[in-house]
């Protein structure tokens, strides 16, 4: 809403550091054919991945917590999704689907908006695609419980008409031939401060963040999970949505500690698949970084063979050297002994709250 409007994008003035940022993706856009042309079957590994991961990082962000083997088995539709946790992966799973093989028939609409929301709630009984009928709060959540409100979106009788405006904007902007790495997360944060749907806002900023990025070129979220980004960065990812949703419904808010985020999980995304697309044609010191960023990616306890499954042609000798490895380096640690031992990193621990939509 407020971030598009004209008068507000002329205003924006961005720092040497930004240009940069700008400059880099768009060198990466550049290199996409390149990219897309590497091994097909790594290729494929990695967008198998990819989808694993958005799907149980982006639920995991709303508190929707399924054990890893039993959301990937979910996403790889080896398994059918029991109760309501699994039915909303399984919805995200069908989202992200539709808009990784149809992304060219998706306008951003508020019909689209709305299909997306349907999609990840198609499995549970109070469906979705209905805007909100009563006013919302974004709250954090503490760990001792208590709770504070973060933002107030738009008033439900206000949100068809914002929505409504956002869209016209966006497409205006787009018109108007600005630059899309601007527009997109423009767009995005201005969804989120509507906050539009009673719940799955969040899922469906990210769906929309996938969305709008393929339509400007930028593919690298087919095979790097954004979502996993966002998640492993989502302290970044509150506090500056927070700074930069101050002043919103007056449109006198800064939006470029946002914009600099997203800028730069986009470039971690680009940075990391340049990475992994050159070591899966190449020899063992290549496979152990394969392996090392397979395990840096893991949040809870995993197997063996859940690196196995992210590291696709590697065998299970070298991962359990590098598993030696690293344990000697006093960077992860067994959990157990024999079939049934887990690893863990070892990590300072995270003591910030959890968010709710």
């Amino acid at each position: 809403m407020n971030s598009l409007a004209v008068e507000y994008l002329k205003k924006l003035k961005f720092s040497p550091v930004h240009i940069a940022s700008l400059r880099a993706l768009g060198e990466y856009k550049g290199k996409q054919d390149l990219f897309d042309r590497r091994s097909p079957e790594a290729l494929a590994s990695l967008k198998s991945l990819a989808m694993v991961e958005s799907t149980i990082s982006s639920n995991r962000l709303e508190g929707v917590s399924v054990g890893d083997e039993r959301a990937r088995n979910i996403v790889l539709m080896s398994a059918k999704p029991r109760g309501r946790s699994e039915q909303e992966v399984a919805g995200y799973r069908d989202a992200l689907a539709l808009i990784h093989e149809s992304a060219r028939d998706l306008p951003f609409t508020t019909d689209v908006i709305r299909r997306l929301h349907t999609t990840i709630c198609r499995y549970l009984p109070e469906g979705g695609g209905d805007w909100k009928k009563e006013d919302n709060v974004i709250l954090e959540r503490r760990p001792d419980g208590t709770t504070r409100i973060r933002f107030k979106p738009v008033p439900a009788a206000m949100t068809s008409n914002a929505m409504g405006k956002l869209v016209e904007r966006y497409k205006q902007a787009v018109a108007d031939g600005e630059d899309p790495l601007v527009v997109i997360p423009l767009a995005i944060f201005d969804f989120l401060c509507i906050h539009p749907f009673k719940d799955g806002n969040g899922r469906v900023a990210r769906l929309l963040t996938l969305l709008l990025l393929y339509h400007a070129g930028y593919n690298v979220g087919r095979y790097i999970s954004l979502e996993r980004i966002i998640e492993e960065s989502k302290e970044s990812y509150y506090e500056t949505l927070e700074k930069s949703s101050q002043g919103w419904h007056d449109g006198k808010h800064d939006v470029l500690p946002w914009l600099t985020y997203f800028w730069g999980m986009l470039l971690r995304a680009y940075k990391e698949f340049e990475a992994r697309v050159g070591t899966v044609t190449t020899g063992r010191g290549a496979k152990t970084e394969q392996i090392e960023l397979a395990i840096k990616r893991k949040v809870g306890p995993f197997a063996i063979s859940d690196i196995e499954n992210d590291c696709p042609g590697i065998s299970r000798d070298l991962i359990r050297h590098v598993l030696r490895k690293l344990r000697d380096d006093g960077k992860i640690r067994s959990t157990g002994v024999g079939r049934g031992a887990k690893w863990v990193r070892v990590e300072s621990s995270n003591t910030s709250g959890d968010l709710q939509s």
